[in-house]
C-alpha cells in the first residue's frame, strides 16, 4: 500500500473511531481524575485525604498514600491543565505500549511500523475499557505501562532494575502486586525481592511523610468496601461480580474462593509454561487477566490489562499458515473478544440479578477474560535464548520473545 493510501486509511479510521466515541461513549466528565484532584487539593489545604468525598457523590480517594504523593503536582495545576496532563500521559503510554507489543508481528509481517501502530491506536480508541480509562481520567494505562516496561525491558534481561516498576505500581494501587507473585512462581527471586523492596520502601516513605493518612488507609479506608461501590454493579466484571449477581442476598464467599483457586491454578500452569519458553509477553498477558479476575472489584476500565492478550492473538493468528483453521480461530477469537469488549453489551443487564440469561449476558466480559486466559497461545518450545541470559535449570526464564517468522509458533 502506498504511503498516500496509508495516510488516507488511518485518517478515515481515525474519523470513524472519533465518531463512534462521540455517539456511543458515556460522558464521565473525568470523574475519577476529579476525585484525585479534589482529594489532593483538600489534603494540601489541611484536610485528611481519606476524609475527602467528591461533591454530589459517595466516592473518595481509595489508593494508598504513596499514590497521593505521586499525584501531589496536581495541586499546582488548574483543572483544565490536570485534564490535559492526564490525557496526554495516557495517550503517550498507550502509543509506546502498542509499539512495544506489536514489534514482533510488525517485523514478521513486514508492516510499516507507524501505519500498524496508528491502526492499533484507532482500534483501541473504540475499545470500551480504554474509552472508560480516558474519559474517567483513570491511571490504568500508566500502571500497565510501568509493569510492561519492567517485565519486557528490564526483568527479562536480568537487569538489576528488574522489579522496580512492579514495586512502584504496587505501591500506587496494590492490585499490580499480583505481578510480584508472578515473579515468585516463575522463580525470578532477585526481581521479586526488588519489587517487594521497592513497594515497601515507597510505602514507608509515604508513612514518614504522611503518618496520619497511612494509619487511616491501612486500618480503615482499605477495608471500607463502600468506598469503591456495590459488588453486584454491572461494571464489576470480576469473579466476585459474577457471584454477587447470582442472588440478591450476600454473595457466597465460598463459591468465590473456589472460582479464584480454579483460575489461579490455570494461571500458575500457563505462566510457568510461558516463561519456560521465554515468552514474557504471554506471562504479562496471563497475569494481567488473572489480576482482574480475582480482584473483588474490577470495573470495566480495568480491562485494559487484556490488551497484551489481544495483541498476542493477532500475532499468532498472522503467524499461522494462510487460510488455516488455526489462523481463523485465533483471529476470530481476537475479533469477537474485541467486538464484545467494545460494545457495552453487558449494560443491557444493568440491575438484573439471577437467571441463566443474566448469568450469561451480564458477565460477558468475564467469559472473555476466561477464554483469553485459557486460549491465548504461547511461543514455540525451544525458542532461542539470548546469549548470556540467566537460566533456570536448562530453561531460559528471562528472555523475551524473539522476532518470529510466519510459521514458527504453536499452542
Amino acid at each position: 500500500m502506498s504511503r498516500g493510501r496509508q495516510i488516507a486509511t488511518v485518517s478515515a479510521l481515525g474519523v470513524a473511531a472519533l465518531v463512534f466515541v462521540a455517539l456511543f461513549a458515556q460522558r464521565h466528565g473525568f470523574f475519577d481524575l476529579n476525585v484525585y484532584y479534589g482529594a489532593v487539593r483538600f489534603w494540601t489545604g489541611g484536610g485528611e485525604i481519606y476524609d475527602f468525598v467528591r461533591p454530589n457523590s459517595t466516592y473518595g480517594f481509595t489508593y494508598p498514600p504513596f499514590a497521593a504523593l505521586t499525584m501531589l503536582p496536581m495541586a499546582l495545576l488548574s483543572w483544565p491543565a490536570a485534564i490535559a496532563v492526564s490525557s496526554v500521559a495516557t495517550a503517550l503510554v498507550t502509543w509506546w505500549l502498542l509499539r512495544l507489543l506489536l514489534g514482533p508481528v510488525i517485523a514478521a509481517q513486514r508492516w510499516t511500523p507507524w501505519f500498524a501502530v496508528a491502526i492499533a491506536l484507532c482500534l483501541v480508541t473504540v475499545y470500551e475499557p480504554m474509552r472508560e480509562t480516558f474519559l474517567f481520567g483513570q491511571v490504568n494505562m500508566l500502571l500497565l505501562g510501568l509493569v510492561a516496561a519492567d517485565l519486557l525491558l528490564f526483568t527479562r534481561r536480568g537487569s538489576r532494575w528488574g522489579g522496580v516498576g512492579i514495586g512502584l505500581a504496587t505501591a500506587i494501587k496494590l492490585t499490580p502486586g499480583i505481578f510480584i507473585v508472578y515473579l515468585l512462581i516463575t522463580r525470578r527471586w532477585r526481581a521479586a525481592a526488588v519489587a517487594s523492596g521497592t513497594a515497601s520502601a515507597a510505602t514507608l516513605l509515604a508513612a514518614a511523610v504522611a503518618p496520619d493518612a497511612t494509619r487511616e488507609f491501612w486500618t480503615s479506608a482499605l477495608w471500607d468496601t463502600d468506598r469503591v461501590g456495590v459488588l453486584s454493579f454491572i461494571s464489576n466484571q470480576s469473579l466476585q461480580g459474577v457471584v454477587a449477581r447470582l442472588t440478591t442476598g450476600h454473595p457466597s464467599k465460598a463459591l468465590w474462593a473456589v472460582l479464584v483457586v480454579a483460575v489461579l491454578a490455570v494461571w500458575f500452569v500457563r505462566s510457568r509454561a510461558a516463561v519456560a519458553r521465554g515468552d514474557e509477553v504471554a506471562g504479562l498477558a496471563f497475569t494481567g487477566i488473572i489480576g482482574v479476575l480475582i480482584s473483588p472489584v474490577t470495573w470495566v476500565h480495568h480491562l485494559v490489562w487484556l490488551i497484551p492478550a489481544l495483541v498476542l492473538l493477532v500475532e499468532h493468528g498472522f503467524a499461522a499458515a494462510p487460510r488455516s483453521h488455526r489462523r481463523w480461530a485465533l483471529l476470530g477469537l481476537a475479533g469477537v473478544s474485541y467486538v464484545i469488549l467494545s460494545s457495552r453489551v453487558v449494560w443491557l443487564w444493568e440491575g438484573d440479578v439471577g437467571g441463566f440469561g443474566t448469568l450469561l449476558g451480564s458477565n460477558l466480559y468475564v467469559w472473555v477474560c476466561l477464554a483469553l486466559l485459557c486460549c491465548t497461545p504461547l511461543a514455540a518450545a525451544g525458542s532461542a535464548a539470548p546469549e548470556g541470559a540467566a537460566q533456570l535449570g536448562d530453561v531460559d526464564v528471562t528472555a523475551g520473545r524473539p522476532v518470529r517468522g510466519p510459521k514458527s509458533v504453536r499452542v
